[in-house]
């Protein structure tokens, strides 16, 4: 999609016909697309084409890898908002390829109050009162960083509550402490090696960072043939 509008930005006049579809699991020396145009725009595309591809790949093998851990049980893998900026819809669409889920999309499609927002209205009970006032039917997440805190969360009606950087045995706890009445997402401390844990407690969603922000990218080429 970002690719075949790069070589659209140019003119229109280079012809991609794709081999893979996205989401499809690649293999070296695979060959994904094949590329026909004049020389001088496909060489002036390339390099921004080849970011595109290279990028979105990195992005959606990452999350493959991530969901496959946690695919034993029924939570979900989510992303987040740290994002590089300007490419916040690619690199969500890339996790969604790779078959993790999208958490909100900014500010406006969902309340999501941290620390400092607690702060900020004087406590968890008044800040989701006040986000609930402001707009009735929003979603509302709250960020909570101990068990006192989650009851806090509960009795006020949160719709979604995040576990910062809970141990495995806080979110047992948490879990049996909500019994079905929030969502419960994980957030923090989550690794390739800890997730599947972490999925085991019963949360509904485990949330990662490093799926958008600590990119590697795939490695790949464009190559001209005779």
């Amino acid at each position: 999609m970002w690719a075949d509008e790069v070589f659209k930005q140019l003119g229109g006049e280079v012809r991609i016909e794709w081999h893979v579809q996205d989401g499809d699991k690649v293999v070296p020396n695979q060959v994904l697309c094949t590329l026909t145009g004049p020389a001088r725009i496909l060489l002036t595309g390339e390099r921004n084409a080849m970011n595109f591809i290279q990028t979105l790949s990195g992005c959606a093998t990452v999350t493959a890898e991530y969901a496959e851990k946690i695919a034993h049980t029924q939570c979900r893998l989510l992303d987040t908002r740290k994002t590089i900026p300007g490419l916040r819809s690619a690199l969500k669409y890339a996790v969604a390829c790779g078959g993790g889920y999208n958490h909100r999309i900014g500010v406006f499609d969902a309340y999501l109050i941290k620390e400092n927002h607690i702060i900020a209205c004087g406590g968890i009970t008044k800040a989701i009162e006040t986000a609930k006032q402001l707009n009735p039917g929003k979603p509302v997440e709250v960020e909570t960083e101990s068990l006192e805190e989650l009851q806090q969360a509960i009795d006020a009606g949160a719709d979604i509550i995040m576990l910062d950087n809970f141990t495995t045995d806080m979110m047992r706890q948490a879990v049996e402490l909500n019994a079905g009445r929030a969502a419960l997402e994980n957030s923090g401390n989550v690794t390739m090696e800890t997730i599947a844990e972490f999925a085991e407690t019963g949360v509904d969603y485990i949330s990662v960072g490093a799926l958008t922000k600590h990119l590697k990218a795939m490695d790949l080429s464009m190559r001209f043939k005779d």
